[in-house]
């Protein structure tokens, strides 16, 4: 007998909203402001990733009394510059999460974000009251490709991981659900396609998806 799906997951940066530039734009001006070089290439390879684990990986280059927390708290802190890119929602995300309520299925956020950034965005897109779980960077310990939050996010829900959409932008959140064990909309909007070829279903955007957006 087919289950349907119990719950939908969804990431938030690059996937809801397309804040990806003011994220960039946070980071490139953090290492500028420190006379340190970051090229597109490594630039990408932050997406999807919890900032402090990206700065771990880096204190090396960073002065010797900086400390991860430190340093992104400063870089998240040039959000309040008035000329920060601001956030829009990604085409047809609206809709799908408004389609997913209607449908009497339980969402959930699950950002490698900061929370009060997540519910902020929320707020901007107007879908703050359709997300009952929000899991974000300070409710894990390990952060995606790990299955973590994924998995947190199920049970605070009460459901399996295997009987959850998570919808993601990036290869490391696509990892990550995959390694929770559910299936995975992935959508073309940081990563190329071929970036997300593990995903179950990659998309250019969510206009037009109903949900569910793959048969069980």
């Amino acid at each position: 007998m087919t289950v349907a799906f119990k719950a939908a997951l969804f990431d938030m940066d690059g996937t809801l909203a397309d804040s990806e530039p003011r994220s960039r734009w946070a980071w490139r001006t953090l290492f500028r402001t420190y006379g340190l070089a970051l090229d597109d290439a490594e630039l990408k390879t932050f997406s999807g990733r919890r900032g402090q684990d990206v700065l771990a990986e880096r204190m090396h280059l960073f002065p010797s009394d900086s400390t991860v927390d430190g340093l992104f708290d400063e870089a998240m802190g040039y959000w309040a510059v008035a000329d920060v890119p601001k956030a829009v929602a990604v085409a047809g995300a609206p809709e799908l999460v408004r389609a997913v309520h209607a449908a009497g299925i339980p969402a959930a956020i699950v950002s490698s974000g900061r929370r009060a950034d997540v519910h902020g965005l929320l707020a901007e897109l107007g879908l703050s009251e359709l997300f009952s779980v929000v899991v974000a960077a300070e409710d894990v310990t390990e952060g995606k490709p790990h299955p973590e939050g994924f998995l947190t996010a199920c049970a605070q829900l009460g459901v399996a991981p295997e009987d959850v959409v998570v919808f993601e932008d990036a290869p490391a959140g696509v990892a990550a659900a995959k390694a929770a064990g559910a299936v995975c909309v992935a959508v073309t909007t940081t990563r190329p396609e071929e970036q997300l070829a593990d995903a179950d279903l990659v998309v250019a955007d969510f206009v037009g998806l109903a949900w569910p957006p793959v048969p069980r």
